[in-house]
């Protein structure tokens, strides 16, 4: 189960915030999504792939960085290292969904 929580902004969307399990091995990634609201900021990570994605609580919602920083992306979706690791930008979905590239 995701660590995770949200807020509600004064024009109603919502603002979700989950630390999951990194698909690289180690540590996790918090992923941060703007929606309508909670249950669309789900279906959007879950469209995704991210199929067990849920959410219990407000046990960590985002900081104010964290809202501004998925404000200001274009597509309202973003992730980084989770614990942030001396200043880590934040990056699209699509750079931790990606498949690697095969080794040679």
């Amino acid at each position: 189960m995701a660590n995770g929580g949200f807020t509600k902004l004064p024009g109603g969307s919502v603002v979700v915030a989950l630390t999951l399990p990194s698909p690289l091995g180690e540590g996790g990634v918090r992923v941060l999504v703007h929606a309508g609201n909670r249950q669309r900021a789900l279906t959007r990570l879950r469209n995704l792939g991210l199929r067990a994605i849920y959410l219990r609580g407000n046990m960590a919602p985002p900081t104010p960085d964290e809202v501004t920083a998925v404000l200001h992306h274009p597509d309202g979706l973003v992730w980084r290292t989770a614990p942030d690791r001396g200043g880590e930008l934040w990056h699209p979905i699509a750079a931790l969904l990606r498949p690697s590239a095969p080794a040679s």
